[in-house]
Parts: structure tokens; sequence; C-alpha cells
């Protein structure tokens, strides 16, 4: 089965985003996270966004919750998870 995935976006100014991007029904190596993420920002590249902030995130529970990006986004994306401040919508990556 290859997984699903759906994105969110945390708001880091008015005029940038960082976007989650969140994997279900499967556990990621490394290599495949990166291509995940590359695909994101090649979908937001098309839309014109140029320099977009990808986080990918892997896992069902607090126990086995793994966040993949920069060390400030991640940060930021994991503080609007606590809050419940992301809307996960489907998408399509391939």
């Amino acid at each position: 089965m290859s997984p699903r995935f759906s994105f969110g976006t945390v708001r880091e100014s008015p005029r940038q985003a960082i976007y989650a991007v969140r994997v279900h029904d499967a556990i990621l190596d490394l290599p495949e996270i990166d291509a995940i993420a590359e695909q994101m920002r090649e979908k937001l590249h098309l839309r014109g966004e140029i320099a977009a902030d990808v986080v990918v995130v892997q896992g069902d529970s607090k126990e086995t919750l793994r966040l993949h990006g920069t060390p400030h986004s991640v940060g930021r994306v994991r503080a609007a998870m606590f809050n419940a401040a992301i809307s996960w919508r489907p998408i399509e990556l391939d």
C-alpha cells in the first residue's frame, strides 16, 4: 500500500508560510522524506512560491511522531500541532 499524504500551513509572516506534509500509512526513510519535501517544493514553485519551507511529519502518536526539516520550521510546526492550529487537507504528490 502506498502512503497517503495531507498538508497544512503554518503562517510564518504575512507573506510567507511553512508547509507541513503529513505521511499516512507508512514510515519512510530519509531519502524518501527528502524526495517528498522536494516534490512539495516543486508543486509550490509552480504556484509561484520560490523559497517555500517544507516540514515532513510522520507517525501516528506522540511516541512515534517524527518531524523532518529545518530546526526553526520544525519547532513552529510542532507548536502549531500541539495547539491544534493546523488544518490538514489531502494532497497528491506523484
